[in-house]
């Protein structure tokens, strides 16, 4: 039921999807860190990187994050460089949905592809937050806090993911709410 519950808000509520450019105080880590966490599609795509780390295990219990943050950060500055990325609202949203696809069908892909995917979404994530961080010195505090919230995220979703562990149908159920809020947020872009 609570699963059910948090679906309706998800679908009712869009507008707590943009945590993205134009929006609030762009300066220090605490504002850093708040710009991951305050956007709905920015805490499900972190917790389903975790969740999906978690699943496939191993190395990839590290590497599948750190690919995130490092292609992240590299959207990151593209965004404060000012360079245009097509799309980016509509590609975080995407990355919910196919995130969540994955978890719920538990497809299992070799470690490098897990990364590159992960990677390509990240370049969305890291470009919506840089194009929020200032230039200034309190620009660097900035991007510290928002790659550090994605992490804590990234290791909320990995504990989770560990603690589901083999319960098939728990972790095929927490795929399916992260991809049905990811439609509803791609629908209220559309």
């Amino acid at each position: 039921m609570p699963i059910v519950l948090l679906t309706i808000v998800f679908a009712l509520a869009p507008s707590l999807a943009f945590a993205h450019v134009g929006i609030g105080d762009t300066i220090g880590i605490a504002h850093g860190f708040m710009h991951p966490v305050s956007g709905i599609d920015h805490v499900l795509a972190m917790l389903a990187v975790g969740l999906f780390a978690a699943h496939l295990g191993g190395r990839a219990l590290w590497l599948v994050p750190l690919a995130f943050l490092a292609m992240m950060a590299f959207g990151g500055a593209l965004g404060i460089a000012g360079v245009a990325l097509p799309y980016v609202e509509i590609g975080v949203a995407v990355s919910v949905v196919m995130l969540g696809i994955i978890i719920a069908s538990r497809i299992s892909p070799p470690l490098a592809i897990a990364m590159a995917l992960v990677g390509f979404f990240a370049i969305f994530h890291g470009h919506a937050h840089g194009a929020e961080m200032p230039e200034t010195a309190l620009g660097l505090a900035y991007g510290a806090g928002f790659i550090l919230a994605t992490a804590l995220l990234h290791a909320i979703g990995i504990g989770l993911g560990i603690l589901i562990g083999r319960e098939r149908r728990v972790m095929q159920t927490a795929g399916s709410v992260i991809a049905l809020a990811g439609a509803a947020i791609l629908g209220g872009l559309i």
